[in-house]
């Protein structure tokens, strides 16, 4: 990526997440995240596709603009068949990974292969099978950022044969509260052997739940950057304690709680993800739908209909035409943005939707953050619908947010 490419990033990041003067207190944590923020954070992403699929009602004719972030749902909405998805963000670390899934989709030579790279993501034979098939696939500035060299000085691509999911920010975050609970007597990888939602249930009583008392995982959950693994940034730090009162370790035991007890293990491949670091072995168990062997041959067919962009989700709004698009997923965002910038945003969706577009966005707590916010004006045109957003919300297999949200465009 060119200097001057990297310094629009940063300043964009910057834009997105700023909300206080450098000096104070606040704006310190902020700057801290952006820095943060800037490597690769989301190996995996955190937002449940299959509800997303069926929120957004996706048609053949559909074109809709998404967050990039780790790319999992950007390929996962290719099942739904859409005319175009265009993917933006503003970390050049998902760019790339993003950029990465699709080019692999297009070039390995079998679904075997393809689920070995993002599956397993720990084989030697996957750096190989990235320069046979894949590199030549990439655009420049991708090809550039993984076969660069990290601060450990070991070229990113090999992140694929040291298990990728043991990486990133998030990685690493849930890699220290496996620390932190074997500290205190438990191993958190024993959940995934539950047979029943009742053995979770006993697990989680007896073996998770009490770590949330513990006077350590209080007082590391009660600082901001404790959860600056997790991507959240102290805006939206704020909105999801005040789900507990203020006390974060109340509200992180309850979505664990849902994580490890509201979907079967067999079913839930975020919860293996958190509790087992990684997919169960084998393509058998629980995966995100663009690695199931049965969406292969039309993630690596429809693979040329991504397009992927370095911009905001505001900025890419600016160059479409009026009533250009059908579906919209802000992912949670909005939580990290100002009154104006959420405005701004949502006069841009509302000029470029379609009659019957659908946005659907997720939020640290339960309430939809817009109204009061939003113009009234703007907000008169949509439709929320409140209870389907409320089983959405029941039926994420993610376990972080406190609500989905679904708006339909009235035209």
């Amino acid at each position: 990526m060119p200097p001057s490419s990297i310094k629009q990033t940063r300043q964009n990041l910057q834009s997105a997440v700023h909300q206080n003067d450098a000096a104070s207190r606040a704006g310190f944590l902020e700057r801290m995240f952006t820095f943060a923020f800037k490597g690769l954070v989301y190996p995996q992403i955190w937002e449940d596709p299959t509800v997303d699929l069926e929120a957004l009602a996706l048609t053949p004719d559909s074109r809709m603009l998404t967050i990039a972030s780790g790319g999992c749902n950007v390929l996962s909405y290719l099942t739904a068949n859409p005319r175009e998805i265009i993917a933006v963000d503003l970390n050049r670390a998902h760019l790339a990974l993003t950029r990465l899934k699709l080019a692999a989709a297009q070039g390995m030579p079998t679904y075997e292969a393809f689920y070995r790279f993002f599956g397993e993501a720990d084989a030697r034979a996957n750096v190989n099978a990235y320069k046979r098939f894949v590199q030549e696939r990439l655009d420049k500035e991708s090809r550039k950022y993984w076969e660069g060299r990290d601060l450990m000085l070991q070229r990113r691509i090999s992140l694929f044969s040291r298990d990728l999911y043991h990486h990133g920010l998030l990685g690493y975050f849930i890699g220290v509260a496996h620390w932190m609970a074997r500290l205190h007597g438990t191993d958190p990888r024993q959940i995934v052997w539950a047979r029943t939602i009742d053995e979770q249930r006993t697990f989680f009583d007896t073996a998770l739940a009490p770590l949330f008392d513990r006077r350590l995982v209080r007082w590391v959950t009660s600082k901001k950057m404790s959860l600056y693994g997790l991507g959240i940034p102290p805006a939206q730090y704020e909105a999801l304690a005040a789900d507990g009162n203020g006390d974060m370790a109340a509200v992180l035991k309850a979505r664990l709680e849902k994580l490890a007890c509201g979907f079967e293990m067999k079913d839930n491949y975020f919860a293996w993800q958190a509790f087992g670091r990684g997919y169960a072995s084998g393509p058998s168990g629980p995966l995100p739908p663009y690695l199931q062997a049965d969406h292969y041959a039309e993630i690596r067919d429809r693979a040329h209909r991504v397009k992927v962009c370095h911009r905001s989700f505001t900025e890419q709004l600016t160059k479409e035409q009026d009533a250009a698009l059908d579906a919209y997923v802000l992912l949670d965002a909005q939580d990290w943005m100002t009154d104006a910038q959420l405005n701004e945003l949502w006069a841009e969706i509302t000029r470029t939707a379609l009659p019957g577009a659908r946005v659907v966005f997720r939020t640290a707590g339960a309430p939809s953050i817009l109204p009061g916010r939003v113009d009234d004006a703007i907000l008169e045109r949509w439709d929320y619908r409140a209870e389907e957003s409320l089983d959405y919300s029941k039926r994420d297999r993610s376990a972080i947010y406190g609500g989905m949200h679904l708006y339909v465009f009235k035209g």
